[in-house]
C-alpha cells in the first residue's frame, strides 16, 4: 500500500509509534473486563486539505490533521463507546474502561491473539496527491479557470476547487482480526457562471476518487472546465420546465444521485432493523420494475466509495440488494447482521474514530438493463433527460422512476 511521505500514523505495519498487536491485545482485554461479548479498536489518522481558486487568484488553502482511537464494546444489543485523541497508554486504557461499562459482570481471562488480515489492493498508487506540492495543484485550478473563461464571452465567473485526504486506519477486534489500510481520496471540481441580457445560469463538472494526479492524464482540468462552461451557456437559452407529472429518463453518471438518495439509504440495514425504512420487512417482495437490479460494490477499482476493508475489519464484497425488481438483501454492519442472523456485508462505516459504525453505502449502482439507451429514449413521447447533477436536482421533485414505494398499493 502507498503511504504518504509527509503524513503517517503512529501505528500500522511494524508497530510505528509503539502501537502494535501486543498493545491492542491488552486494550481489548481491558475492554472485555466487565463481561462484554465483543470489543473492537478503531485507530484513525486523517490528513486532509483543500484549495479554491477564483477571480484569478488562489482564494483559500487549508490543511489539517486529526487522530484518535474509538473503543466499542457490545453486550447483547447494547453498545458502549468511548474515544480519545490521546494515544498514550493511560488515555487509551481509560477509553477501553469507559466503553466496558456497558457490561456489569466480570470478563474472562482468555488471551486475545490478533492475526493480520490480508487485504485487496484496490487503490495501489505510485504516489498520493497530498504529497504533491501545492503549486502543482494551484496550476491545475488556474488551467481550469482560464479554459472556462476562454470557452465563451458569456462566462463571467469560474471557480475551481481541489479537496484531498489520506486516511490510515487500524482495526483490531476481540475475534482476532488485525487490519491496516491506507485510503487516499481527492475531488476536483469546476463551477462556471454565464450571464447574458441580465440572465444568469451555472454549470459544473468534476471528478476524482481513490487515485493519484495521474487522473488528469485522461480527464484534464480543461475538459472539466469546458463542460461546466458548456452547461452554463446552454442553460441561458433553456426554457422553463412544464409543470405536472412527467416521465424522466436518467442518463448514467450523476443521475446516480437519485438512486443514492431515494433508494440506497432505504436499503441500509439499521433503518430496516428499526422499522423506519419503506423497505422494512420487504425481503422477497417486488419493489421495482423487473428491469431493475441494484448492487452495492466496494470492489470497483479506485472509485470514491471503494474500500479494501470496512471500519469494523470486515472484508467488503459486491452485495446484491435488488435483483430483477425483487428486494433480496440489505447492507449490513456487524450489529444488523447479528440481528438478521446473517454475515456482515462489509458496509460498516464511521464518520470518524469518534463515531460508532453504521451500515452505509460504498458504490451503489443500478445495473444496465437489456435495452439500448437510444431505445429507452425512443420509448417515451415526452420526458426529461437529465444528464448532470444540476439537472437531476431540478427534476428530482417530480421525477418518476422504475422504483416505487413498497408499501404503496
Amino acid at each position: 500500500m502507498t503511504r504518504s511521505q509527509a503524513y503517517r500514523a503512529p501505528f500500522g505495519p511494524g508497530g510505528d509509534g509503539g502501537i502494535d498487536a501486543a498493545i491492542c491485545e491488552r486494550l481489548l482485554s481491558v475492554a472485555l473486563s466487565k463481561g462484554g461479548d465483543y470489543a473492537d479498536l478503531f485507530f484513525e489518522y486523517r490528513a486532509g486539505g483543500g484549495f479554491s481558486y477564483d477571480e484569478g487568484i488562489l482564494k483559500a488553502a487549508s490543511r489539517g490533521v486529526s487522530m484518535g482511537l474509538g473503543v466499542r464494546v457490545q453486550r447483547g444489543d447494547a453498545t458502549g463507546y468511548a474515544y480519545t485523541e490521546d494515544l498514550t497508554w493511560d488515555a487509551m486504557r481509560r477509553a477501553a474502561e469507559t466503553a466496558a461499562q456497558i457490561a456489569t459482570g466480570t470478563g474472562g481471562t482468555e488471551k486475545i491473539n490478533l492475526t493480520p488480515r490480508p487485504l485487496a489492493h484496490r487503490y495501489e498508487l505510485q504516489s498520493v496527491s497530498i504529497d504533491v506540492p501545492g503549486t502543482e495543484k494551484r496550476a491545475l485550478l488556474e488551467r481550469a479557470s482560464q479554459a472556462a473563461h476562454a470557452y465563451d464571452p458569456a462566462i463571467i465567473k469560474a471557480e475551481a476547487s481541489f479537496a484531498e485526504e489520506i486516511r490510515e486506519v487500524l482495526i483490531a477486534t476481540s475475534t482476532g482480526t488485525w487490519a491496516f489500510d491506507v485510503q487516499p481520496l481527492f475531488r476536483f471540481g469546476v463551477r462556471a457562471i454565464a450571464e447574458r441580457n441580465g440572465k444568469r445560469q451555472e454549470g459544473s463538472s468534476g471528478g476524482g476518487g481513490r487515485m493519484s494526479l495521474a487522473y488528469f492524464d485522461d480527464r484534464s482540468p480543461e475538459d472539466h472546465a469546458r463542460e461546466a462552461a458548456r452547461q452554463a451557456v446552454t442553460m441561458l437559452d433553456a426554457l422553463e420546465a412544464p409543470a405536472g407529472e412527467m416521465n424522466v429518463v436518467l442518463a448514467p453518471g450523476d443521475s446516480g444521485i437519485l438512486l443514492h438518495e431515494a433508494v440506497g439509504h432505504g436499503l441500509e440495514a439499521d433503518f430496516n432493523r428499526k422499522g423506519t425504512s419503506n423497505y422494512s420487512g420487504q425481503i422477497g417482495n417486488e419493489v421495482a420494475s423487473e428491469l431493475c437490479s441494484v448492487v452495492d460494490d466496494a470492489t470497483l477499482l479506485q472509485s470514491r466509495g471503494t474500500i479494501n476493508v470496512d471500519d469494523e475489519g470486515n472484508l467488503p464484497a459486491r452485495s446484491v440488494l435488488i435483483e430483477n425488481g425483487k428486494l433480496v438483501g440489505y447492507m449490513h454492519d456487524r450489529l444488523s447482521a447479528k440481528h438478521y442472523k446473517l454475515t456482515p456485508t462489509g458496509n460498516g462505516r464511521r464518520e470518524s474514530f469518534a463515531s460508532a459504525p453504521l451500515p452505509r453505502m460504498t458504490n451503489t449502482v443500478l445495473l444496465a438493463g437489456p435495452h439500448d439507451p437510444e431505445e429507452i429514449v425512443r420509448s417515451v413521447k415526452k420526458a426529461f433527460l437529465p444528464k448532470n447533477s444540476a439537472a437531476v436536482r431540478s427534476t428530482f421533485p417530480t421525477a418518476t422512476s422504475c422504483f416505487r414505494s413498497p408499501r404503496a398499493t
